[in-house]
């Protein structure tokens, strides 16, 4: 990774000698922004130590200094000058961070990293929502300025979050009047009247994703309020049907699981004033075996048509707590072993008891 982050920033001090090492001085603007900048505890600072072993750190008033190699003090560099632009707009900073900045540093993007994760959408509860990945930030972008945007990817790139941000923010501004979340009750086959209790009763397993992420964005006590005056709607796509929604932030999620039919049935639910934003994950659909996927065909039917536009995300977008991609790796070896041998495999004894085999292997153990 080291070697990729290629870029070069300013405002700070170089200082090169003839044997290829050189120091760099980085200045942050006030002793707040420093203390933001080194993280708690000290625990971003810490992260850079740990990334560049090589080169040496020393904090000095409102000025952090980086000596050694001169390529390795410039790769720190790099990361430093996104961490200097990051606490000057007040964002907090955490090693979760840093790791995003440093895979972004690598890919060479064409903007930078600090302008990617500074893009607030929304403020809720003291925390903000924006993208954290390029790929997201050009997926919100995507939803300003298009009437129709599809939302392709697969679990955790925040598809459906960001979308519902957006809702959020545009009910806020009064760019809409409403919001309409839906999605497909497939574990019904939309036939809920044949399910028992209420209405709310029968929908709520296939809605409560939609209803837990307004708790995040709102205050959860003026949501059944809104909810209860049509201003926010959460029902199956089967209720969409025969509608014409105007003045309205319209999500489908989990399109996936549409048929063809019953993506042109709510496209064609598009009113003047609304946009419409489509999420869903190609490679989960949960629909009868040779039923096609209405999100896989529509790429190719609506293409050329002006103001709708894909937007793919894809393995690298996904942002989760670092425990949930270690279990989601394991997983995956887990089926690659699974694989191997032919669909089934063998018990294996847990990692501690195999190291104590390891270490004393008498023949009488398990005797």
């Amino acid at each position: 990774m080291k070697g990729r982050i290629g870029r070069t920033m300013s405002q700070s001090r170089l200082d090169v000698d003839p044997l290829g090492s050189s120091s760099r001085s980085v200045h942050f603007d006030s002793p707040e922004h420093m203390v933001r900048a080194l993280g708690a505890h000290d625990e971003v600072l810490q992260v850079i130590e740990a990334e560049f072993s090589d080169v040496n750190l020393h904090v000095r008033g409102n000025e952090l200094s980086i000596s050694g190699p001169a390529d390795a003090v410039q790769l720190t560099l790099n990361l430093v000058e996104e961490i200097r632009a990051l606490a000057a707009k007040d964002t907090r900073i955490t090693p979760q961070v840093v790791a995003q900045l440093l895979r972004m540093l690598g890919e060479q993007t064409a903007q930078r990293p600090a302008e990617v994760l500074t893009l607030n959408i929304l403020s809720s509860r003291g925390r903000n929502i924006r993208p954290k990945t390029l790929n997201q930030k050009n997926y919100v972008e995507a939803i300003d300025n298009h009437t129709v945007v599809f939302g392709i990817g697969p679990a955790g790139t925040g598809k459906t979050y960001l979308a519902m941000a957006k809702a959020v923010q545009a009910l806020q501004h009064k760019e809409v009047n409403r919001i309409i979340l839906t999605r497909p009750a497939v574990e019904a086959g939309e036939r809920l009247g044949f399910l028992p209790g209420t209405l709310n009763d029968k929908i709520d397993p296939y809605l409560r994703p939609l209803y837990d992420a307004l708790h995040d964005m709102m205050d959860p006590e003026s949501i059944p309020r809104l909810m209860a005056a049509g201003t926010i709607e959460v029902a199956p796509l089967a209720y969409m049907r025969g509608r014409t929604l105007n003045d309205a932030f319209i999500i489908l999620d989990e399109a996936q699981n549409t048929t063809p039919e019953q993506m042109k049935m709510f496209l064609t639910r598009l009113g003047f004033g609304s946009k419409m934003v489509v999420t869903g994950d190609v490679t989960q659909i949960d629909l009868p075996g040779g039923t096609s996927s209405g999100l896989k065909v529509v790429s190719e039917i609506l293409d050329g048509v002006e103001d709708v536009r894909f937007s793919q995300l894809d393995a690298t977008d996904v942002v989760r707590h670092r425990l949930v991609s270690d279990i989601v790796t394991a997983y995956s070896r887990w089926d690659e072993r699974r694989r191997s041998a032919g669909g089934r495999i063998p018990h294996r004894a847990p990692a501690a008891r195999r190291k104590t085999e390891a270490e004393d292997p008498s023949p009488e153990r398990g005797a």
